[in-house]
């Protein structure tokens, strides 16, 4: 009925009929054709979802729902859903997915608290002027939590470790480290550091970045909802930017596989980490 009545509204407007003929063309009942909807057109709420979209862009309905919810308003998914798509909010993807068919290796560490493994690579990207520059992240395996995202032009092996350094003064060091086999991690230093920390680094094989998914799912985040929206004039300006939407990542944002909790508030709710802090508590 909706998409006739906009036929009917077409053939009024360019041939001229009247809206009786339109409709008897169209097979449109002139009672329907007429209907006016009298229900709360909730453009307070319609308002607020624009609001979160325009200011989270990559943020689906799923999440804005998540949102909305923390909030305080008491509606449904698939209500987000509707009003979302009416608003024409709707994100469409660039290209098309392909399916792969993934044989992944047997999962050797499973964590099962905060702070038991940690994941790390390293991202790309470039300034307004084209000058490349590199961002290390550290993940929490368990949590999801982005621990650090270092940004630097050349990133070594002593930065790695710097980065490790300061991250175990505050939360103590894993028992277990996922990278891939860059020079910056399969180098000595990282592996003295280890060696000195008591924590086993596990490697992904050449060409298998699915064997570190937890590191390659959180890049995939933090290219499609802070690099690619954002247009860095200086490294200080990319540091500011980065690190602002790594606090909104851990505080704000909604995580599927948390319950659509954000990470630190699951790794405070886990108990073994005391709120705002980031410290590990004395007992564990």
């Amino acid at each position: 009925p909706a998409l006739r009545r906009l036929a009917v509204e077409y053939a009024v407007s360019c041939y001229a009929i009247s809206q009786r003929r339109a409709c008897r063309i169209i097979q449109q009942y002139r009672s329907v054709q007429r209907y006016r909807s009298i229900k709360d057109p909730k453009l307070a709420l319609r308002a607020r979802i624009r609001a979160i979209a325009h200011t989270r862009i990559r943020y689906g309905y799923r999440r804005i729902h998540v949102l909305l919810r923390r909030e305080g308003w008491q509606l449904g998914k698939n209500q987000v859903y509707r009003l979302y798509s009416e608003e024409h909010l709707q994100l469409r993807s660039k290209l098309p997915k392909r399916r792969k068919m993934v044989v992944s290796r047997q999962i050797k560490i499973k964590p099962t608290r905060v702070n038991e493994a940690w994941s790390m690579d390293f991202v790309a990207d470039q300034l307004a002027n084209g000058q490349r520059f590199r961002a290390l992240t550290i993940v929490d395996v368990y949590s999801k939590e982005a621990l650090a995202i270092e940004v630097g032009q050349r990133l070594r092996g002593e930065h790695v470790v710097a980065a490790l350094n300061r991250l175990a003064a505050q939360r103590r060091a894993p028992k277990y480290l996922f990278v891939d086999n860059g020079s910056e991690f399969s180098g000595r230093l990282l592996d003295l550091w280890a060696y000195h920390h008591q924590a086993r680094i596990d490697f992904s094989r050449p060409g298998k970045p699915t064997d570190n998914c937890h590191i390659e799912t959180f890049n995939g985040s933090f290219r499609n909802e802070c690099l690619n929206l954002h247009w860095f004039e200086t490294l200080e300006d990319a540091k500011v930017t980065i690190e602002a939407w790594r606090q909104d990542y851990n505080e704000s944002r909604p995580h599927s596989t948390l319950n659509d909790l954000a990470p630190a508030v699951f790794a405070c709710q886990s108990g073994l980490l005391n709120p705002g802090t980031g410290a590990m508590n004395a007992e564990n």
